[in-house]
């Protein structure tokens, strides 16, 4: 039976001297050493029980990592864990230990409520982190007292204590089970959700779990006398404690306490976060000269394909602007159709291979390919990725901002930079300490989905995505199996519902992120079994390689930008898998923004310039979650416009229609066709220039971090005009700080003299009329973006509307 201590008689007392304290210390044991780490620590704890004010220690080991240790000491109060710090016991076993570890980090802690039992045997500790905004500490610590009065007699629980790190807004909730048996059992059983349901609110924006073996609990002996402002709390009931501000020393450190680094100032734009998103926005910033600094709190980048697989047709031409389209294209394979059975037979079959609007297929490449690409490509930038660099928070000001950050080895510093990018993904940090909430609420969708690698033994077309579905006469959706081809021969990535026997554990209502049942990866057996309920009769699945559980959640963050910190990526949505528009998304954001943060950066950024990423990109990402989530439980095909359709999910339509940032000309002869303002600027083959012997594409004017000015010179225009159009070329150019680039494309019966600074070329073939709107006479403008967007267009060509246009974006 466990006892609750009442909230109303153990009031916080945060600042008071005296108070119990809580330290605890993660071990990275060097490999082959675990047994001698055990060991040493279990003489030197011997030792340190006896120590004044010393309630009690435990080691534990890491469930899921045999080489991470966590060291737990409780004192009686702040004095005595001082103390300690400065004995010969700790020098001792700081000198045992040192030879043994990698590295460590230690946080000292608050103790603020708690459950407590009695002696019973313990098995399992479990550590559960979450974050509280400035303000709201009293609300959550209120809440965590309700839930502990819900626990009241949980079986198994033996003591639960909310630990606070003084001057963070971290918070641990610290449980002690008598094993893991009993902890898993009240995660499966759906009531927890009822009993956790008042820390909701917080759960949800940052919650982090891990499960400790206990190793070695020294015999509790009592308290020795210390020198303290009240009396040392009994060992089975933790007192209610407050910590004055400054940072004790740990109960038990094998290393000198983490360094202060100075502040550095080297950086320009800190991007936080190092997936396919952030290092797109890294590649452009640095393209531009900007100096960025990237960090990440992995300590190496992915190895595995437990991400995001299709590269879409917008995202390649990203690439090839980037200079890496060709590493992509040979470690990928082509994606050429997809061919969809409902309730067994077969629906329609697309081939995406013949679409003349598709300058690239659709590519299979797994995620950590791509990042292995991108990685590469910044790394010939000069910048590196700093791995094991958590950001912990930050503050803005009208000049910049500042960055906490924390490393691996737990030393703590802090950079200005100008401008931050949180690209770290659905868990992110920077979301959090901005206080962006889902535009909605952040939903869920109620089943466990189920993936895996694959070879399949079937004569399916080569290339093709292949989708099963069962949908009920009543039109209640039953079944998907989803599977896309990987390199090599009949070798599929699998997505389907996870099996029933783990469809009946998952419980109803709201449940905060991490209470779910933690599944071990499906096997071969549960792969199989889905492809004989929905798959041809008799096909064999083999050589499973890889294989997850997982819940897919979406929503949109209601901003994306504060000041001078913006969200992009999984940051700002998350996303159902289907159409594979995360990554894609993600990387159009950075594609987005990059160039508006460098423009700001140089001091080249008109006003609004910054605040049209917003405007631009979250409609976008709303559009895009929201189809993902409507098409999710379907055949995902419209068979009216499957060519629009699939366009549409390459995000080639995709487009920024309506932004301040875009606009045309008023009156004039107006355009036959061509891109809209907002749009793709498409690509056009078939340009001829002097001195080149082969046709040149559009793209390879636009091509680069320059805003491109595209003026056309079709039938009846003289050289009077023409010479105009050179002098306005250059007005531009000075204007604009050198950012925009012109060149004439003129008609292939146009007399042209002499040009001294507008290049031109002559579109021999009509093909740029056609596809740009401009066949005829007369003139004509186009402003393409470093994005690749139309910005502006005029016909016939005015100067006050062109400038105008171009000081909404440059100050020159």
């Amino acid at each position: 039976m466990t006892t609750l201590e009442d909230p109303a008689t153990a009031t916080p007392t945060a600042g008071e001297p005296g108070g119990a304290v809580r330290t605890l210390l993660r071990m990275r044991v060097r490999e082959g050493c675990e047994e001698q780490f055990e060991e040493a620590w279990r003489t030197a704890a011997v030792q340190i029980a006896g120590e004044p004010g010393n309630i009690r220690q435990e080691l534990m080991r890491d469930a899921e990592d045999a080489r991470t240790f966590l060291i737990v000491g409780e004192w009686a109060d702040r004095a005595a864990a001082d103390a300690f710090g400065r004995s010969a016991a700790r020098e001792a076993l700081t000198a045992s230990l040192r030879e043994l570890r990698e590295d460590a980090d230690r946080s000292t802690y608050e103790v603020r409520y708690g459950i407590a039992g009695g002696e019973q045997a313990s098995h399992v500790r479990v550590d559960i982190s979450t974050r509280v905004a400035p303000g709201e500490e009293e609300a959550f610590e209120r809440a965590y007292a309700v839930v502990t009065d819900r626990l009241r007699g949980t079986p198994g629980l033996i003591r639960e204590e909310l630990l606070r790190e003084p001057g963070s807004d971290l918070y641990h909730i610290f449980a002690e089970w008598e094993s893991d048996e009993d902890f898993r059992n009240w995660v499966d059983d759906p009531s927890h959700a009822d009993q956790s349901g008042p820390l909701i609110r917080w759960l949800s924006v940052f919650f982090e779990r891990k499960l400790y073996e206990i190793r070695f609990r020294p015999q509790e002996a009592g308290v020795r006398g210390v020198r303290a402002t009240r009396p040392a709390p009994a060992p089975a009931a933790p007192e209610t404690a407050g910590l004055p501000t400054p940072r004790a020393e740990p109960a038990v450190a094998p290393a000198p306490p983490p360094a202060e680094a100075p502040t550095r100032t080297a950086c320009e734009v800190l991007v936080v976060g190092a997936g396919p998103t952030g290092l797109t926005a890294a590649i452009e910033l640095a393209r531009r000269g900007i100096a960025v600094r990237v960090v990440d709190k992995r300590s190496q980048p992915a190895t595995q394909a437990d991400k995001a697989i299709g590269v879409h047709c917008r995202t390649m031409e990203i690439w090839e602007d980037q200079g890496i389209v060709t590493e992509a294209m040979d470690a990928g394979s082509w994606l050429h159709g997809q061919t969809v059975f409902v309730n067994g037979q077969q629906t329609h079959q697309v081939d995406w291979s013949g679409l003349e609007e598709l300058p690239y297929a659709h590519l299979g490449l797994p995620q950590y390919e791509t990042e292995r690409i991108l990685i590469a490509r910044l790394t010939s930038l000069g910048v590196p990725v700093d791995r094991g660099v958590e950001l912990t928070g930050f503050t803005q000001d009208d000049d910049g901002v500042t960055a906490e950050l924390v490393d691996a080895a737990g030393t703590r510093s802090s950079t200005r930079a100008q401008y931050l990018i949180g690209a770290d993904g659905s868990g992110s940090v920077v979301r959090e300490q901005l206080g962006l909430t889902f535009d909605g609420g952040l939903s869920m969708f109620p089943q466990l989905f189920m993936l895996g690698d694959v070879d399949v033994d079937w004569e399916m077309p080569p290339g093709h995505l292949v989708r099963w579905v069962r949908i009920e006469e009543d039109g209640d959706f039953t079944g998907m199996l989803v599977c896309v081809p990987l390199k090599g021969h009949n070798r599929y990535r699998v997505a389907t519902l996870a099996p029933q026997r783990l469809q009946k554990t998952i419980g109803s209502g709201v449940v905060p992120p991490g209470f779910w049942k933690e599944y071990d990866p499906p096997g071969l057996a549960d792969i199989q079994a889905a492809i004989d309920d929905l798959g041809p009769a008799g096909t064999t699945a083999s050589n499973l390689r890889w294989s997850s559980i997982f819940r897919v959640k979406h929503g949109i963050v209601d901003r994306y930008r504060t000041g001078r910190v913006f969200v992009a990526g999984d940051a700002a949505h998350l996303h159902p898998p289907a159409g594979g528009q995360g990554m894609n998304t993600g990387i159009q954001d950075a594609w987005n923004l990059s160039w508006k943060v460098a423009l700001a950066v140089r001091g080249q950024a008109s006003a609004g310039l910054l605040d049209s990423y917003d405007a631009e990109r979250r409609p976008a990402g709303k559009a895009i979650v929201d189809r993902a989530v409507a098409v999710a439980f379907t055949d995902e095909m419209d068979m009216d416009d499957e060519r629009a359709q699939f366009l549409l999910e390459m995000q080639m339509t995709m487009n920024y229609a309506g932004s301040p940032l875009v606009g045309e000309a008023a009156g004039g002869v107006g355009f036959t066709g061509g891109p809209l303002p907002g749009h793709r600027a498409p690509d056009v083959l078939g340009l001829r220039r002097f001195g080149v012997a082969h046709d040149l594409r559009l793209f390879d004017l636009t091509r680069g971090t320059h805003a491109t000015l595209l003026l056309s010179a079709g039938d009846g225009v003289g050289a009077d005009e023409l010479r105009g159009l050179e002098e306005l070329a250059g007005t531009i150019r000075d204007t604009t700080g050198g950012q925009v680039r012109a060149y004439l494309i003129a008609g292939p019966d146009v007399a042209v003299p002499p040009l001294v600074d507008l290049p031109v070329l002559r579109d021999a073939r009509g093909a740029f009329a056609a596809a740009y709107g401009t066949a005829g006479a007369g003139t004509a403008a186009y402003v393409v973006r470093p994005d690749g967007h139309v910005g502006f267009r005029t016909r016939p060509v005015s100067e006050q509307a062109l400038r105008e246009h171009l000081a909404g974006v440059f100050t020159g």
